[in-house]
């Protein structure tokens, strides 16, 4: 027990880091897509992530864990997350960056409700009651009517079901593959789903000087961003990683309001505590489930 504190500062430092790699990947995102489109955003995002993956495979000699014996499921990951990115990154270049990272909150929550499908999970009574609460929230997030419904909006709520997709193959494969493994084939298949889409029209944008840098910055945060929740996570139970994680919501609401002018909106920020709270209400029940 004496550790705990020290233990909850760590935690604390990582989720730090998690949250500046988020809300720079939302802000280089919005930054290139003056020139660039999400395919090809995403093209060179992977481009970046192909070159650190395999330096860091060569320095640390884990090359063997690099397999191809699940290449069916580490494809449909990578194609869930290929096109929950590029939702993502579009919506953060229409709709305000704090009500995409909102509705972003709400990919635990279709986790519950898709794991029964894709994973074979019991729905309990308290996954249930915290799925509506947060979908309760999704629906004060969005206010969904003809004026408030907009591409942007759908966009990023639709990404976070992709993402659960994402969660829960990777779910799957981590019982059979290394890390380094499952990140190989993330950058390696995207870049080429990035290639394929990008080039579809015949016309690819090259970086230039002002876009190189911030296509930089997406693919460092992005690998970022992951490898600190899960040094969080190995460090703190997930009951105290998540409220650190919901920081980055009035993080990105102040950045956005400072950098691109974007109001405050209370609503956003009430509908973010409501899905918040749903997905802590499911946490502390698997908690007191494995404690039991």
């Amino acid at each position: 027990m004496e550790q705990q504190p020290t233990q909850i500062a760590k935690a604390a430092l990582w989720m730090t880091g998690a949250i500046g790699s988020f809300s720079a990947m939302a802000v280089a995102g919005r930054e290139v897509s003056i020139t660039l489109d999400t395919f090809e955003t995403m093209m060179y995002r992977s481009l970046v992530g192909v070159v650190i993956v395999c330096l860091v495979l060569t320095a640390t000699r884990n090359w063997a864990q690099v397999t191809t014996r699940s290449m069916g499921l580490q494809l449909f990951r990578n194609v869930a997350h290929f096109t929950g990115q590029n939702l993502w990154f579009y919506a953060v270049t229409v709709i305000p960056l704090a009500q995409v990272f909102a509705l972003e909150f709400t990919t635990p929550l279709w986790v519950i409700v898709l794991s029964p499908l894709v994973l074979g999970e019991r729905l309990t009574q308290i996954r249930v009651w915290a799925a509506l609460l947060g979908f309760a929230g999704i629906l004060v997030v969005a206010r969904p009517s003809p004026e408030t419904i907009s591409p942007g909006l759908i966009a990023a709520a639709s990404s976070a079901i992709f993402f659960a997709f994402t969660i829960m193959t990777t779910k799957h494969l981590t019982k059979t593959e290394a890390i380094g493994c499952i990140l190989f084939w993330l950058t390696v298949m995207q870049l080429g789903l990035g290639l394929v889409a990008s080039g579809f029209d015949g016309d690819i944008a090259l970086p230039d000087a002002q876009t190189a840098p911030w296509l930089v910055v997406i693919g460092l945060a992005g690998l970022l961003a992951h490898f600190c929740i899960t040094n969080a996570l190995a460090i703190a139970p997930a009951t105290v990683v998540v409220p650190f994680d919901f920081v980055r919501l009035p993080v990105i609401a102040i950045i956005g309001m400072l950098m691109y002018g974007e109001p405050l909106d209370l609503w956003v920020l009430v509908g973010a505590v409501v899905i918040f709270g749903g997905n802590y209400l499911n946490i502390y029940g698997e908690t007191r489930k494995r404690l039991a």
